[in-house]
């Protein structure tokens, strides 16, 4: 389906948020809770997965020595550990200066047969923001923006006064996160799993988020808090279209995937996934994994609509931090983690976490956490060390113990890099 935000710049948008003549004021969030599915926690997994980095850390500080580093086999049987444990699908990679290991365990789908290949492609959801983030970065390199620009300079009537391109990136806004109030427009019975589905599977304009962003009200002042928001991050990229006339595709693809070597590496507009895939699942009932293949990009857009490899993701992610696609100046600035967000760490469109290897560094990245496939990307600052890991199934019955442990597999990918 054609996405034509770009071309008709504004007016688009202007004719989707009419007859709404304000920004609406500064709100708390709807007490009628949406189904789980709908709006999970967009931050449990980077708080669970900065705790095992934690206790990885500590764990190597404690023992300070290099035997006990996993070695390639010992990643081999973490990874089957993981999917014994219920994990429906695992890939996973590990870079160093003295290791190259990639791994693969479970099924593509669920209810087939086919195995996990260590170059399968996944659903990066929201590591498709650090993107996003060095998109813009070269942009403010170029001169055409900075920081402190105001984001109604680009999108005019679409924010509150003082909201500004690193509130945008940092998610310090006060936007909502999204997109839970555009999929609720296409469900009827929040209750029901088959309307949350079929909701998924459907096209969203860049207009109808941007209309669904300012209908939910901003959560604060811009500047004053942190919370996490896919809208903002939509907005980002409608911003990059209008002022480039490009699509973000073609953007990617020339400035980000092609320089980086990322060559598997898509930005997709319709739901169809080319080549070997791990395509998501859900549990909703005690009936166990049910896939979910039908996933419209656009429910996410630039918050989240990447697909990827590993191997693909590691080189992005040391491209990145080594200079290869934005200035040092420009990387030391999307770092450091900004005021509001000391839960995650987080800078312009990456957050930072315990580095295992020593005392008081970092491993820099993000992670993306689709509907029911999760993944996590980190480096070492000077992109010698990488972790790349994607997993399929996640649990939305409300049971009081996740179906499987992450640390199984994460714990000796972060000890393997030491």
């Amino acid at each position: 389906m054609s996405r034509t935000i770009v071309r008709t710049g504004t007016a688009a948008i202007a004719a989707v948020l009419l007859p709404l003549t304000a920004v609406p004021a500064y709100a708390d969030p709807d007490p009628a809770a949406p189904p789980t599915a709908v709006a999970p926690d967009p931050t449990a997994l980077t708080r669970e997965a900065t705790a095992i980095a934690e206790r990885a850390a500590a764990k190597q500080q404690r023992s300070r020595s290099r035997s006990a580093t996993p070695v390639a086999a010992e990643l081999d049987r973490a990874v089957d550990a993981l999917v014994a444990d219920g994990a429906l699908g695992v890939t996973a990679r590990v870079e160093t200066p003295d290791l190259e290991w990639s791994g693969a365990g479970g099924v593509r789908e669920a209810g087939s047969p086919r195995k996990v290949k260590d170059g399968d492609r996944f659903h990066i959801a929201s590591n498709t923001k650090t993107l996003i983030a060095t998109l813009v970065m070269q942009e403010v390199e170029r001169g055409t923006w900075a920081l402190d620009t105001p984001a109604d300079d680009i999108l005019p009537g679409i924010f509150p006064d003082g909201v500004t391109i690193e509130h945008l990136l940092s998610h310090r806004s006060g936007a909502p996160r999204g997109p839970e109030e555009l999929l609720l427009t296409r469900i009827d019975d929040p209750s029901s799993w088959e309307q949350f589905i079929d909701a998924v599977g459907q096209h969203y304009s860049e207009a109808e988020h941007l209309a669904a962003m300012r209908s939910a009200g901003w959560l604060f002042e811009p500047g004053t808090g942190f919370s996490y928001s896919n809208y903002g991050y939509v907005a980002l990229g409608v911003m990059l279209e209008k002022e480039t006339g490009q699509d973000l595709d073609d953007l990617l693809r020339r400035r980000i995937f092609k320089p980086a070597g990322a060559h598997r590496s898509d930005y997709p507009e319709t739901s169809h996934n080319r080549g070997p895939f791990l395509e998501g699942a859900i549990m909703t009932d005690t009936t166990g994994w049910q896939a979910l293949t039908d996933l419209d990009p656009s429910v996410f857009h630039a918050s989240g609509a990447g697909t990827s490899t590993t191997r693909d993701l590691a080189s992005l992610n040391e491209a990145l931090l080594t200079g290869g696609l934005v200035s040092p100046a420009s990387v030391d600035a999307m770092l450091p983690p900004l005021a509001g967000s000391a839960d995650p760490a987080y800078g312009l469109g990456i957050y930072r976490v315990a580095d295992p290897c020593t005392a008081g560094e970092y491993l820099y990245g993000h992670d993306g956490a689709h509907f029911g496939t999760q993944s996590i990307n980190w480096s070492s600052r000077d992109g010698s060390r990488q972790i790349t890991l994607a997993w399929t199934g996640r649990d939305y019955t409300g049971a009081a113990e996740p179906p499987y442990d992450l640390a199984l597999l994460l714990e000796p990918m972060l000890l393997a890099t030491c």
